[in-house]
């Protein structure tokens, strides 16, 4: 009935049609610790034939040297210290097929020290299949991982009852499981597909019916997963591709600016009309690009690609590329359901980094709508903060407008990560895209004391203002050059003042919470509004980004130019017909010399500063 996953296709007569790919799934197996889950993958894998016998003979052996007793959970667990200790620690995949399909299963840990893991795990996953233990019955992680599922949009779920054999097959037993359980996921509006009472120790209903359940009529495992309906193809959604990073290669005379990224959903053919948000700017596909390929006309989703576009226009890494008609939403506010994982509490006013897709940038909590106890669906009584494993939702409000769909639309798109300090501590969904709303606590120079304004002052310096940010390396090129161009600059005649930043003038308190200081923003605007030519170099860090860095609120009508160091970065000035005033971050090889570094951007900035 079922084929072994190692098998060989048969060969297609001559003349027949090839056979159409199969369809795949991803599953994750989820449930608390000890419940039997690794146990019960190693036993459908093992059962269906779809694991090489000679590595469950290389388990057993191993297994006898240190004088263990053979477990089918070890197929799965390949960490020594998962063997050692008899538990999952980090996410293990597999594959088998059945008649129906191929399947991906992904062995989720269940220690609550490992939910990260899980989560990691279940949020590649379509459906689940999620276990209790019918000797211990329904656990707290039981019901947080029940509440993690429908937070990460997994409808699809078969829970199935293990371990029946060691309650004597009681049906009683059974019942009482399938009645609190079904109590506690209505609750969150996720109904089961099916309670399978299992022994993945026996294989008892793994595969098949079992003689020892006589009073069930209900389908194995396999034949539940079986029923699980495939999602539609991510290449029939509308088009997403965040962007990734824009290269040049003008050393080998080749003036492509190629827009770099991995399509998450939809498609993409040359010639149609694309925008990126946030920006909202518009252009077309003039061709698609890929390394050492033939030349293509189209792309789908799951491909990383490049393309280059009819008009040159600003993009940055973070941006998201859709179809014009079919945009994703912009906004600096979110509402959104999130999942604590911090050392320390989440509270309202902080600010955390936001991670979504190749997106970046800070944010701090506006709001907290409900906080609660994951595990019992009840009010956590500190409305003020969530603790570690509590569920929230929350209003978000970023430093600056993303790009972002409803995470039952869009999964790459509509779920992000917050980062503590350089921890991970949190994940969410997006639930609902609010108006955009101005940063009360923000710092903002859009007004100019006295009739002696920018434009006047300006034209006195005979060049425009300009702001140029260098990313110092770990050899100092940014202050070498910034030094260089500030003199030469001031040679010229040109009104320039050169800032030298540290961490303290960009950071607040709190390690990696990475904001420019008011007293920075209103040092920076007041040299602009006086009309200078402003080199500010920043430190080496690898959580400094360009928008955290440069933005000036309100100061949007300055240049806003950054260089950065990166091998291979570009070591000519603009190419023919490209707009600067787009295109202001530039990427630099740190192996050019000294000179040759100075020439570039001073070529750059003097189309900047016209006069």
């Amino acid at each position: 009935m079922h084929e072994p996953m190692s098998a060989p296709a048969p060969a297609a007569p001559d003349g027949a049609a090839l056979q159409p790919t199969r369809e795949q799934m991803n599953i994750v197996i989820v449930g608390h610790v000890d419940h039997g889950k690794s146990t019960l993958v190693g036993r459908l894998l093992a059962d269906t034939e779809s694991i090489d016998p000679a590595k469950i003979a290389q388990i057993r052996e191993l297994c006898d040297r240190q004088g263990k007793r053979f477990e089918y959970a070890f197929l799965l667990d390949a960490l020594e210290a998962e063997r050692d200790q008899g538990i999952t620690i980090d996410a293990a995949r597999c594959f088998f097929r059945s008649a129906l399909r191929d399947y991906i299963l992904i062995d989720a840990p269940g220690h609550i020290e490992f939910l990260k893991n899980m989560i990691s795990g279940a949020a590649r996953a379509e459906a689940a299949v999620l276990l209790i233990d019918a000797a211990e019955g329904v656990q707290e992680n039981s019901r947080r991982h029940g509440y993690m599922l429908g937070l990460l949009g997994i409808r699809q779920v078969v829970v199935a009852v293990n371990k029946l054999d060691m309650v004597g097959y009681d049906q009683a037993v059974f019942d009482r499981i399938v009645a609190e359980y079904t109590a506690f996921l209505a609750r969150i509006d996720l109904e089961p597909a099916a309670f399978v009472p299992v022994s993945a120790l026996a294989g008892d209903n793994l595969i098949g019916p079992s003689q020892n359940t006589p009073w069930y009529a209900g389908p194995s495992v396999l034949a539940a997963v079986d029923a699980f309906a495939k999602a539609p193809p991510p290449d029939a959604k509308p088009l997403r591709m965040p962007v990734q990073d824009v290269y040049r290669f003008n050393r080998e005379g080749d003036t492509r600016r190629i827009i770099a990224g991995r399509i998450t959903a939809g498609r993409l053919a040359v010639g149609d009309a694309v925008v990126f948000q946030p920006s909202g700017k518009r252009t077309r596909i003039a061709s698609i690009e890929g390394f050492s390929m033939p030349e293509q006309t189209t792309v789908e989703a799951g491909r990383s690609t490049g393309i280059t576009m009819t008009e040159q226009i600003y993009v940055a890494r973070g941006d998201v590329m859709a179809h014009v008609d079919a945009a994703p939403a912009v906004s600096n506010r979110i509402r959104a359901n999130l999942f604590w994982l911090g050392r320390q509490p989440l509270r309202r006013g902080r600010t955390y980094k936001l991670k979504m897709a190749t997106f970046s940038g800070l944010c701090e909590v506006e709001k907290l709508i409900e906080v609660m106890d994951a595990s019992a669906l009840t009010d956590a009584g500190h409305p003020d903060r969530v603790e570690r494993h509590e569920v929230a939702e929350v209003i978000l409000r970023l430093r600056r407008p993303m790009a972002c769909d409803l995470s039952h639309q869009f999964t790459d798109t509509g779920r992000f990560v917050l980062v503590d300090g350089y921890d991970v501590a949190g994940g969410g969904i997006v639930r609902g895209v609010l108006d955009a709303g101005a940063d009360d606590d923000a710092v903002r120079w859009t007004t100019e004391v006295g009739a002696i304004n920018r434009p006047l002052r300006e034209a006195k310096h005979g060049h425009r203002a300009l702001l140029l940010v260098l990313h110092d390396d770990l050899d100092n090129n940014g202050r070498t050059l910034a030094a260089a161009l500030e003199e030469s600059l001031w040679t010229g005649g040109k009104s320039v003042y050169r800032l030298d930043l540290t961490k303290g003038d960009l950071q607040k308190a709190g390690p990696g919470q990475l904001a420019p200081r008011s007293i920075t923003l209103g040092l920076v605007a007041g040299l602009l509004n006086a009309g200078q030519i402003v080199i500010a170099t920043v430190p080496w860090s690898d959580d400094h980004t360009h928008d955290e860095v440069l933005r000036i609120p309100g100061l949007d009508v300055v240049p806003q130019c950054q260089v950065r160091f990166r091998s291979g970065g570009t070591d000519a000035g603009p190419v023919a017909g490209e707009s600067l005033e787009d295109d202001r971050d530039w990427a630099l090889d740190p192996g050019l010399e000294p000179r040759a570094l100075h020439d570039v951007i001073k070529r750059r900035l003097e189309r900047l500063l016209g006069g």
